[in-house]
């Protein structure tokens, strides 16, 4: 697109559009400074500190692993957390953490499941009677559907509340970055042949929304050998250092492909989880709680 065709939908949408047409755009809420702000209020009975958005420019990158292993870690160190799972048509959280209950509500709203460790999670999986069901719905439906965990779900007190997305760019991203205070995304890759244009992809998206950045966690990093302790890069040799210097962001932890991470996955005991990867991921968001 050129930059005078760019310009002209940004003037265009600044005279002003509706609500619905503006959704759907790629520059709502940043074509201009007379742009209306899309923000829904959350629930009368929320107060949540700090919203955090885990994304990826591409499916099968361990996404959901790493929401909830920075839950955890943030957990561990005594603060308050849940975890909104954006992921309509693929929902894992629930099941990681073994809550297989329907989440139920009042007149104020639907209160979110708890985990063992406390750690309250939505999902569309918790308002299914068959979890195995598949969602078969189009987009404005599911972005409807992410919007109403942000107002009627009562989340109460929270630290942190991380929003785990569906891959790309598509729909639900949009309407998270649009309709929640998000105050930073981690960007989650893994170390293949076409990183560099997939995180570059969720880097700018998440640029052009004006969401700050907060790093980039690389998954499937390696696997060390149980015996002599050698590091194998299955996936080929990282260049995460460089694509996140090259954008002016940090690398916030690399992941290897860990057995007992997995298995945690597979017995649903996610709420005893340590993940020790992710360090410089949780330094970076208790500096948040001290802004």
């Amino acid at each position: 697109m050129s930059e005078e065709m760019n310009q002209g939908q940004q003037d265009a949408c600044a005279e002003g559009c509706s609500e619905e047409a503006c959704g759907s755009c790629a520059h709502a809420g940043t074509c201009s400074s007379k742009a209306k702000d899309m923000k829904v209020a959350g629930n009368a009975y929320s107060h949540i500190k700090n919203v955090i958005g885990i994304v990826s420019g591409k499916g099968g990158v361990g996404k959901s692993l790493v929401t909830g292993s920075l839950a955890r870690m943030m957990k561990s160190k005594g603060y308050s957390v849940g975890i909104l799972d954006a992921d309509i048509t693929g929902p894992s959280i629930p099941k990681m953490y073994g809550i297989h209950e329907q989440a139920q509500g009042s007149e104020e709203g639907i209160f979110p499941c708890i985990a063992e460790d406390e750690t309250r999670i939505m999902s569309i999986n918790l308002l299914m009677e068959d979890e195995d069901a598949p969602v078969i719905w189009r987009g404005p439906v599911i972005s409807g559907v992410v919007k109403q965990f942000w107002t009627d779900v009562i989340w109460g007190d929270l630290d942190y509340l991380f929003v785990d997305m569906p891959p790309g760019t598509g729909d639900v991203p949009l309407t998270v970055f649009q309709s929640l205070p998000v105050d930073g995304v981690v960007i989650v890759t893994s170390p293949q042949d076409l990183v560099q244009m997939i995180v570059k992809k969720a880097y700018n998206m998440a640029q052009q929304m004006n969401i700050p950045i907060l790093g980039i966690v690389e998954n499937y990093s390696y696997l060390e050998c149980p015996d002599c302790g050698k590091k194998i890069s299955v996936f080929g040799e990282s260049h995460i250092d460089e694509i996140a210097a090259g954008l002016g962001t940090e690398v916030l932890g690399k992941m290897p492909i860990d057995p007992a991470l997995a298995e945690s996955v597979e017995k649903e005991d996610f709420s005893n989880v340590e993940n020790p990867y992710l360090e410089g991921a949780a330094d970076t968001l208790l500096r948040m709680a001290y802004q």
